[in-house]
């Protein structure tokens, strides 16, 4: 199983969702966050007091999936969160040894 994680701009999140929906995927948990990378968006940087540097929002996403999804749910999140700008934001997965079911008990894939 792998844990595909996504920071991307809060604005592109309903349409990153619908086409995931849409391929078939239909479980994720989602934050509103705030990050600030090497290139952020010059347009939505802003300073608060909870932290008083430079930040743009972002929304990630976390979704865990069979090793042989792993590729189309991270061209589908790339393709759909793309606005071709800086800022854009970032994918990366992970590997998961053990998900158990807390209701079930229920392991492995059959917890996806």
């Amino acid at each position: 199983m792998k844990e595909i994680k996504a920071m991307i701009r809060p604005e592109m999140f309903e349409t990153v969702y619908r086409k995931l929906r849409s391929a078939g995927y239909c479980c994720l948990t989602v934050y509103s966050g705030e990050g600030i990378g090497r290139q952020g968006d010059p347009d939505k940087l802003n300073a608060t007091l909870a932290f008083p540097f430079l930040h743009s929002e972002v929304t990630k996403l976390e979704i865990v999936v069979d090793d042989t999804q792993e590729t189309e749910v991270m061209q589908i999140i790339q393709q759909a969160a793309c606005t071709n700008n800086t800022g854009d934001g970032i994918i990366y997965s992970t590997s998961i040894d053990r998900a158990v079911s807390i209701r079930t008990g229920e392991e492995g894939a059959a917890v996806l």
